[in-house]
């Protein structure tokens, strides 16, 4: 029986994982956005509420992650199904965390449950990377991959755009240290080197190399020698206060490794086991406290099945 709404939940993602900058993410049971879509008696697509946003985000269907990737689906498929669109943020935005591509994400997955389009998730990527856009200005796929297919992700290229999920360990968990601090993606993308030495790249590759082996083989020695960015993570983290503090607490309480979350402020940091996850979590908000700022942590275990309707 077909329903008159849907309410689904799409995960928030990590991306650039330590040297996977641009090319490597995973999913996370916790935080996320709800989607809620009505069906309306028109073919117009509408934003009737967001919330937990403070005010921030447009209501205009054009430029609102979300309905830009309904429109972007729509026209495709030439479908003439209007919907009323409610947001629910349950993420900070501009934390690092992949807020706009869950945005998006949700609102594709939601759409295609809703109306019984019967479109695979790899249909449905190149709408959620529409929504992306607006919000980004360029096409990134290292938060939508994740955030719609569940897992780890690797982006080997976009011409044509090439995913390829990666096995990882089934015990591994992820600590999210979200301090208080607002860091613009643009910002954290213009300071990047527009050139790196050979020496760097080399050593940049064979981290990447070794982190997807020892992933795929549930090698934490190596996962944590791989866990380096020599590249991107020596300039973004001077924006991030207390940044190298924060990180030797979480190697301290027991993490194998820890970065950057996309653009930041938000900090990951993977470990083995549910216990020392919540005791990193502890110790890095210690830090940050003690410089003074406020903070919001995160416990879960890798997503593996992306969206997951709700209602």
């Amino acid at each position: 029986m077909s329903r008159e709404s849907i309410k689904v939940f799409a995960p928030a993602s990590v991306s650039n994982v330590g040297p996977g900058f641009d090319i490597l993410g995973f999913a996370l049971n916790q935080p996320g956005d709800e989607i809620i879509l009505s069906k309306t008696q028109n073919d117009k697509i509408e934003i009737s509420k967001i919330t937990g946003d403070e005010g921030k985000l447009p209501t205009n269907v054009e430029k609102n992650t979300a309905s830009v990737a309904i429109l972007s689906l729509m026209k495709k498929y030439k479908i003439k199904n209007g919907v009323s669109i409610h947001i629910n943020k349950k993420m900070g935005l501009g934390s690092g965390l992949g807020s706009s591509a869950a945005s998006a994400v949700g609102a594709v997955f939601a759409y295609n449950e809703l109306f019984e389009l019967n479109l695979s998730k790899d249909e449905l990527l190149e709408h959620a990377l529409a929504g992306e856009f607006v919000a980004s200005k360029a096409i990134h796929a290292d938060n939508v991959a994740p955030s719609l297919f569940g897992g780890f992700v690797l982006i080997r290229g976009y011409e044509p755009i090439d995913l390829i999920k990666i096995n990882y360990p089934s015990d591994l968990f992820c600590t999210i240290i979200y301090p208080d601090i607002e860091i613009k993606t643009s910002e954290a993308r213009a300071i990047l080197p527009k050139e790196v030495s050979l020496k760097s790249l080399i050593s940049q590759t064979g981290n990447i190399a070794a982190l997807i082996y020892g992933l795929s083989t549930g090698n934490y020695q190596v996962i944590s020698r791989a866990l380096k960015d020599v590249i991107v993570e020596p300039v973004r983290s001077k924006l991030i206060l207390g940044y190298d503090e924060i990180k030797i607490a979480a190697l301290e309480a027991g993490a194998f490794g820890s970065g950057i979350s996309g653009s930041g402020p938000s900090m990951f940091a993977l470990s083995n086991s549910e216990e020392i996850a919540n005791k990193i979590a502890s110790e890095t908000q210690k830090v940050v406290s003690n410089l003074g700022l406020k903070s919001v942590t995160y416990v879960s275990k890798i997503n593996e099945v992306g969206p997951k309707i709700l209602d």
